[in-house]
């Protein structure tokens, strides 16, 4: 009834403020706390799934920086003034953040301070050079956007480059890489159009120093990634320069 009363005589970004100051004061003594800060912000990254706990163990150490976070996928799909949940959760845990996110639905009225969001698509590499510009180096990219396996690929591929060294680049909802509708497959499951075998691919990357091929070329990825890390429906990558010696191969030959 409150709730319905309140609609009745407050507009909705007057609504939206006075929701964010309930969490706000709901959230106090909760700041270092993933799990509790997602269930206050109502984002589905606790409960219907289990990520804010690997959220913590891979990113408190951006804690108190000032990092720049790109979320891909602001969630309410097409309603412009549904979603950002989880904008709002990393505001609040990255108290020196800057918040960025992208989504195919104009979500602007959902911007606040320290929260910034382009409207356009994930897989648009125009539009995604647009953004890194304005955001300037990233320090964490998370993709919640469309889950289609060809679209997580494709803007990996983009944004990985833009990440920082020391970084941590994030892929939510791995389960579509078994559905065929998101361009997925149960049936043969070394399929390489899936993004789970695509990630499956590149641990060979962290390894490249004991490849026994005469001349071999470094890839980015060889370079560039040095920690993989693979959860249910959940995979992070870290990335840095993968410079460790092989202790028994040199130069890619035994």
């Amino acid at each position: 009834m409150i709730k319905n009363y309140l609609k009745k005589i407050l507009s909705i970004s007057n609504i939206r403020r006075l929701g964010n100051l309930v969490n706000g004061i709901q959230a106090v003594g909760s700041g270092n706390n993933l799990n509790k800060l997602g269930s206050i912000y109502g984002t589905d990254k606790v409960g219907d799934h289990f990520y804010t706990s690997h959220y913590m163990t891979h990113l408190k150490r951006f804690k108190y920086k000032k990092i720049n976070l790109l979320e891909i996928g602001v969630g309410g799909y097409e309603s412009p003034d549904v979603g950002g949940e989880s904008l709002r959760m990393w505001k609040k845990y990255f108290p020196f953040g800057k918040i960025f996110s992208l989504d195919i639905h104009d979500k602007s009225s959902l911007q606040e301070n320290r929260i910034k969001i382009f409207k356009g698509s994930q897989i648009d590499i125009e539009f995604l050079n647009h953004v890194t510009t304005v955001t300037g180096d990233l320090d964490i990219i998370i993709d919640d956007g469309s889950h289609i396996n060809e679209h997580v690929i494709e803007t990996f591929k983009v944004l990985f480059p833009k990440l920082k060294d020391g970084g941590v680049y994030v892929i939510e909802d791995t389960q579509t890489s078994y559905w065929e509708e998101y361009g997925g497959d149960s049936e043969n499951l070394n399929n390489p159009k899936t993004m789970t075998n695509f990630f499956k691919s590149l641990t060979d990357s962290l390894n490249n120093q004991e490849f026994n091929i005469k001349n071999y070329e470094q890839t980015y990825y060889d370079k560039k990634i040095i920690s993989i890390h693979f959860y249910h429906n959940l995979i992070f990558i870290y990335k840095g320069n993968n410079d460790e010696k092989s202790n028994l191969v040199i130069d890619n030959q035994i």
